[in-house]
């Protein structure tokens, strides 16, 4: 099976998901949602933090920075790794540009699967990473 074929509906689902827990302020989620390369990507929350992976399974990726709510308005944005921080953001639209100046090179449309299903996909010697 092509690793695109259901991933479609798995990340549309998820995005559906994150917007129906309410954990995640509606402005965040309308921006990201709005940016086709993060839209690609599947959506995950954690104490009102939005992040995005490249693969549909847990353990999900850690390797794409995360949006978190800062106190008394804006965004602070992190990662990829819960020890790095990129900074602050005073509006939606700023947090997602500043995710999106920092996306892995090559990154596309969530892989269906996991972390090590994906490394072995993106690794596997017929896959052209050459363009």
């Amino acid at each position: 099976m092509h690793p695109h074929s259901s991933g479609k509906a798995i990340v549309e689902a998820a995005w559906q998901a994150v917007r129906a827990d309410g954990r995640v302020r509606t402005e965040l989620l309308d921006a990201a949602y709005g940016e086709p390369r993060l839209r690609q990507l599947f959506p995950w929350t954690g104490m009102g933090e939005l992040h995005f992976s490249r693969c549909t399974s847990p353990r999900w990726t850690w390797d794409i920075p995360y949006i978190q709510p800062a106190e008394g308005g804006g965004y602070w944005v992190s990662g990829p790794l819960r020890s790095e921080t990129v900074g602050p953001a005073a509006t939606a639209e700023e947090a997602v540009a500043m995710v999106l100046e920092r996306l892995p090179h090559g990154c596309g449309a969530a892989f269906v699967g996991s972390p090590e299903e994906l490394a072995a996909y993106e690794n596997s010697p017929t896959l052209d990473t050459s363009g």
